[in-house]
């Protein structure tokens, strides 16, 4: 029985993966704790085995004068609450990271992240991600480890994020531009599942999952637009509005270039990607609005 705490209470992430967690009750006790106003120190730590840290600020459009929030929660909170389990016995610390560590997408050039590729973040979010990973490391030792996750774009059922916002736009753009990409995603459940495995194997690093599968932007609204019976024209025609679009709308390049980890990264000795990027395009929530 693996007992395991997961700061971040009610959050996407930490719903999904408490519920998978919990389809194995003789395996898991999983408890919850929010991290606003230091209510996670009302938490007796020293009956959890592992801590699941996904609590902290998402990637939004920031201001400048958000920095301080940033670090704060991000880097300092994480560090504190990791220090404060390990003082308390718990055995191992998983950290959500994410894969801006290397930088976020702010033009069409892309990018592909290999095993060489070294983090550079262009924002502070990325910046307080690995700052914090480079605190969590320093605690690292024989009777704590420490598990760094550093995922594409999570996403699955109650997720609000940029998935459901193009599928709010495939069903109601008549046209769309045949610009093809390669991305990187992660479905919660195989996020779960990977988790899931961390736990049960104990293992600590820094680690990469993603779907089995990249996807494509494009065929992404494809897929869409065929289940809602919505009748699209995809066409190159289009492209050169990707190319003026980029240069004034921040949510261009993010939608529209390349931003993957090579496969061979995402591989390890246990199978986690139980669902398909096909299967989980069924059924998504599409949001009312685009906001």
């Amino acid at each position: 029985m693996k007992r395991v705490l997961i700061t971040g209470a009610n959050s996407f992430v930490g719903m999904n993966i408490e519920s998978w967690l919990l389809k194995a009750p003789n395996e898991f006790q999983v408890d919850t704790v929010d991290t606003m106003n230091e209510a996670w120190k009302k938490a007796d730590f020293t009956k959890y085995d592992v801590v699941f840290h996904v609590a902290g600020i998402a990637h939004v459009d920031p201001k400048p004068d958000m920095a301080p929030l940033y670090y704060k929660v991000n880097r300092d909170l994480s560090i504190e609450i990791a220090k404060w389990a390990k003082e308390r016995g718990v055995k191992q610390f998983i950290y959500m990271s994410s894969k801006i560590v290397y930088h976020a997408s702010k033009s069409l050039k892309g990018d592909c992240v290999k095993s060489e590729t070294k983090p550079n973040p262009n924002d502070f979010y990325g910046d307080s991600k690995l700052q914090a990973e480079n605190g969590l490391n320093k605690l690292q030792c024989d009777t704590f480890k420490i598990a760094i996750i550093r995922p594409p774009m999570i996403y699955g059922p109650g997720n609000k994020g940029n998935l459901p916002r193009l599928g709010w736009l495939a069903l109601r753009t008549p046209v769309f531009p045949a610009w093809h990409n390669k991305r990187s995603m992660l479905h919660v459940i195989n996020l779960a599942e990977f988790v899931k495995q961390l736990i049960v194997r104990e293992m600590a690093g820094t680690f990469f999952p993603q779907n089995a599968e990249y996807s494509d932007t494009v065929e992404i609204v494809r897929q869409i637009s065929a289940e809602h019976g919505h009748k699209i024209w995809i066409s190159r025609l289009f492209n050169p509005l990707v190319w003026i679009g980029a240069k004034f709308l921040p949510a261009i390049p993010k939608m529209f270039s390349d931003s993957y980890y090579e496969q061979e990264m995402s591989k390890y000795p246990f199978d986690y990607q139980v669902v398909s990027f096909k299967d989980s395009i069924k059924g998504l929530e599409l949001r009312k609005t685009m906001k």
